[in-house]
């Protein structure tokens, strides 16, 4: 029997009988008011794997319908769907998306027999879903026997390429751990934490180790042990991209929203990590003309040598002024403007200008020629994967010893440099100074002293 026919023959003498099947136009399809799911209508997610799936293969599975009648019982031509509202939920959303006709045609099953609502009720109550491993393996076969990558799964299922992803990963882990999902004995969340990685022997040989109380985070860490992860200051330091380049190999975490990971090769991190501490050394040193420069491992190798500390630069008295004033132009602007959540433009601008003009000045404390002709710098790894130059180290040789002063302890406050001009607010605050430790980086409205190239923080002024 056709729509058209259908739609023209409305009367009781024609209409289809119980079990006929019937090609109805999409348009002519409405929702059944007797349908049993009333408070958990379909999930936008639902309907969208109900209009992939059947963009891809076609409505599998024919909807059961009821005839639509007026109040004199005469049919109207509309039939009301009581079995099979997603799949008409996601025939409309392929028509909103033109991808098909309104008028689309759909084959349904016709039921004048059994009660509307209770067939609807049996539809939803009497089913069981598939095991979840089963889902796992099933995708896994479409990608092995089919050759389907992980995008064109999601695009015929309708979910997305990463959870494709880890369903293949679920579905490739080793079958012992699969066996033990099957029977409850391992959690979901402990199969993810053994499927951060694919290497079968390691999964049944940390599945061995454990019992079955043990969480998903200590299995994820027996299973990369021996690996490094992307959140380790190594990392920070280098960069995934430049170990990657130099061919190290990257274990991803497909069931992390971080997609975090792990580095395999911890002896290509560690070359890698001591070589550029190595060029910043070099650099360094031709920079700033030090007598030696080297990378060191930790600040234990920093603490065997001696230490000498950069004095304060002599300014003429009118440089010094000049600082001054625009010191206390800085501090003032800055005051006017504390409660502000934005800088105005204007100020903003002219703090930008009075750090450029002060830093014009270069930095109030330096290190003379003669000490860096004796003394070097060592560039270590920080905890927090940034570089950090400890500058004025002395080596045991180049140590130059001075007889102390009679007076030395009675006048060692009072000999300490001291900055040249400005207030304490304005050394504090002001970027164009310089770092006190003779450094050429600087910072801006830090708040402290520190530079960009991670020196050695200097927490107070010497005072």
């Amino acid at each position: 029997m056709t729509a058209q026919s259908i739609e023209t023959a409305p009367t009781e003498a024609i209409a289809p009988q119980h079990g006929a099947e019937v090609i109805v136009p999409l348009n002519r399809l409405k929702a059944s008011p007797k349908n049993a799911r009333k408070k958990t209508p379909h999930s936008a997610a639902t309907i969208e794997a109900f209009a992939a799936s059947i963009q891809a293969k076609g409505v599998l599975q024919p909807p059961v319908v009821e005839i639509e009648r007026d109040g004199e019982g005469v049919p109207t031509g509309n039939y009301l769907v009581t079995i099979g509202e997603g799949r008409r939920q996601g025939l409309r959303l392929l028509a909103k998306r033109k991808a098909i006709k309104r008028t689309h045609p759909v084959r349904c099953i016709v039921d004048v027999e059994n009660d509307a609502h209770e067939i609807s009720l049996d539809e939803n109550i009497t089913r069981e879903a598939m095991h979840p491993a089963d889902q796992f393996e099933a995708f896994q076969r479409l990608a092995v026997d089919k050759g389907y990558g992980p995008e064109e799964i999601g695009a015929r299922f309708g979910v997305s390429a990463q959870i494709v992803r880890q369903r293949l990963r679920l579905g490739a882990a080793a079958p012992e751990l699969v066996a033990a999902y099957r029977q409850e004995r391992l959690a979901l969340d402990q199969l993810m934490a053994f499927c951060v990685s694919e290497d079968q022997d390691r999964q049944r040989q940390v599945f061995e180790q454990i019992g079955p109380h043990t969480p998903a985070y200590a299995i994820r860490r027996a299973m990369t042990e021996t690996k490094v992860a992307v959140s380790d200051r190594r990392v920070r330091f280098v960069g995934v991209e430049a170990y990657e380049e130099a061919g190290g190999g990257v274990l991803r975490d497909l069931f992390t929203e971080d997609g975090g990971g792990w580095l395999e090769d911890a002896g290509l991190l560690d070359r890698l990590v001591a070589d550029k501490l190595a060029g910043l050394a070099d650099e360094a040193r031709e920079r700033e003309g030090w007598k030696w420069a080297e990378p060191c491992a930790d600040y234990t190798e920093v603490s065997a040598f001696g230490r000498v500390y950069p004095v304060a630069v002599e300014r003429s008295e009118a440089d010094a002024a000049q600082i001054v004033a625009l010191s206390e132009e800085y501090d003032r602007l800055v005051s006017e403007t504390d409660a502000a959540d934005v800088l105005p433009p204007d100020v903003d601008a002219r703090l930008e200008e009075i750090d450029a003009a002060l830093q014009a000045f270069g930095p109030d404390f330096h290190y003379p020629a003669e000490v860096k002709a004796r003394a070097g710098v060592m560039v270590l790894l920080g905890h927090d994967g940034l570089a950090r130059f400890e500058r004025g180290l002395v080596r045991a040789e180049d140590a130059v010893v001075e007889p102390p002063s009679p007076s030395a302890e009675d006048e060692s406050e009072d000999s300490s440099p001291k900055p040249t001009g400005g207030s304490e607010r304005s050394r504090r605050w002001t970027r164009g100074r310089g770092c006190p430790t003779g450094c050429s980086s600087t910072s801006r409205r830090t708040g402290r002293w520190g530079c960009a190239t991670r020196c050695r923080p200097i927490r107070a002024w010497p005072s």
